[in-house]
This record gives structure tokens, C-alpha cells and sequence, in this order.
């Protein structure tokens, strides 16, 4: 492997496949067809995943881009039923009180085609609970040092979770009880790590519904200026 410095750093070439248009094509389209399988779930199994399975998850997971490289997240890794149980309880004491006061009616009636209440058990049933918490700043001793771009950094981290997670053949849902502070008092998370997202990660129920949605189609996503 090539290496050189750069401004007094080590860099290393960068080598990977290439392709030709064609085969650019067809792969492009096979992985948005693949990709375009993926769901949310709500309804999981308890049976058991290898935890090697979900370590190389994580793993892709933090090969996210990030800002200045910094890496701002924490996966904290749930399968303990007593810590599964108070996070469902706390979690489902918030969304209680969103459905009933906080949210408008209008965004109540935008869940309605989704079959959404706050009632939560997969927070019990699915094998793993991820939580993945972002990191507001860095401790070392008594020092603090800044993270750059975090909420990007620790979208993009979840994206790449996601897309690990349905590669496995899993399922998952992106979960967002508001507020999330629970989440860190349950964990005992450090002042600096703030719940980003909770995602229960299984295998779907043996027989599992979900709406039947339609994506935006490409004219409505995007637009090309040649």
C-alpha cells in the first residue's frame, strides 16, 4: 500500500473497484430495488440474534463520514429484559402524554393511515434495543474538546445503521419518544451524550403487517440541472 504525508500526516492511496457504465447501471438499480424492500416494523419476534451479528452492524455503522473524523456517537446495545422494560414503561409515559397534549391535531392525523398509538411493546419483544446517542462535545479528564456537524454525523451514522441492519436480513424501527432524556438517566449516559435515536432490531413477526405506502417518485425528490 502507497502512503504518503501531508502536512505532516499519513495518507494512504485509495484503491477500490471501478465500473463500466453498464455495470454501473444495473448495479445502481439493483441495489435501489433491494434498498426500496426496506420497512419500518413494528411488529417483531423475540427470537434470538447472534451478537456478532449486531457488532458487525455497529461496525458498519461507523463507517459514516463525520465531521473532522471526530465519530460523535455511542451505539448503547440493549438485550437485558429489566433495562428493556423501564425503557417501554418511560417511553410509553411520553408518548402518552404526546398523543393525549402535545401533538397538534393535524399531526395526529397525519399518523392515522400509519396505525401509530403510544403503546409501545416491541420495546420489550424485539432481541436488541439500539440507542444511539450523539456526542454533543468530548471529555478527556478535565478537558472538553469539540465535535464538528454532529446531528449530520450521527444522521448519516443511522442511515448506514439502517442499511446494515436490512442487509442482515433484519428489521428495525426508527423510534423517537419526545422528550428522550429517559433514555440517558436509564443508561447512565455521560453529561456530553444525548439520545438521538431508539431502535429496536429484530426479526419481523411471523406474520407481519405494514401500510401500504408509495414513495415519492424521482421527479418529486429531485432536480437535475444540466
Amino acid at each position: 500500500m502507497k502512503t504518503k504525508e501531508i502536512n505532516g500526516f499519513p495518507f494512504v492511496e485509495y484503491v477500490r473497484d471501478t465500473y463500466e457504465p453498464h455495470e454501473m447501471t444495473e448495479r445502481s438499480e439493483t441495489y435501489y430495488h433491494w434498498l426500496n424492500n426496506r420497512r419500518t416494523v413494528r411488529d417483531f419476534s423475540d427470537t434470538p440474534i447472534p451478537k456478532e451479528v449486531i457488532e458487525n452492524i455497529l461496525k458498519s455503522a461507523s463507517t459514516a463520514p463525520s465531521g473532522a473524523h471526530k465519530q460523535p456517537w455511542t451505539f448503547c446495545v440493549v438485550s437485558n429484559p429489566e433495562i428493556k422494560k423501564q425503557i417501554r414503561i418511560a417511553a410509553e409515559e411520553e408518548e402518552k402524554e404526546s398523543y393525549s397534549k402535545r401533538m397538534s391535531e393535524e399531526w395526529l392525523h397525519d399518523l392515522e393511515h400509519l396505525g401509530t398509538d403510544w403503546h409501545k411493546p416491541f420495546l420489550e419483544i424485539a432481541p436488541y434495543l439500539i440507542v444511539v446517542f450523539k456526542k454533543a462535545y468530548n471529555i478527556n479528564g478535565e478537558d472538553k474538546t469539540n465535535n464538528y456537524y454532529v446531528n449530520e454525523s450521527v444522521g448519516l451514522a443511522s442511515g448506514f445503521l439502517l442499511t446494515a441492519i436490512h442487509n442482515a436480513g433484519l428489521v428495525a424501527l426508527t423510534h423517537t419518544p419526545s422528550p428522550m432524556g429517559f433514555l440517558t438517566k436509564i443508561l447512565n449516559r455521560p453529561e456530553n451524550e444525548r439520545p438521538f435515536l431508539l431502535i429496536p432490531v429484530g426479526y419481523p413477526a411471523e406474520e407481519t403487517y405494514v401500510p401500504k405506502l408509495e414513495r415519492k417518485p424521482l421527479e418529486r425528490i429531485s432536480k437535475f440541472y444540466e
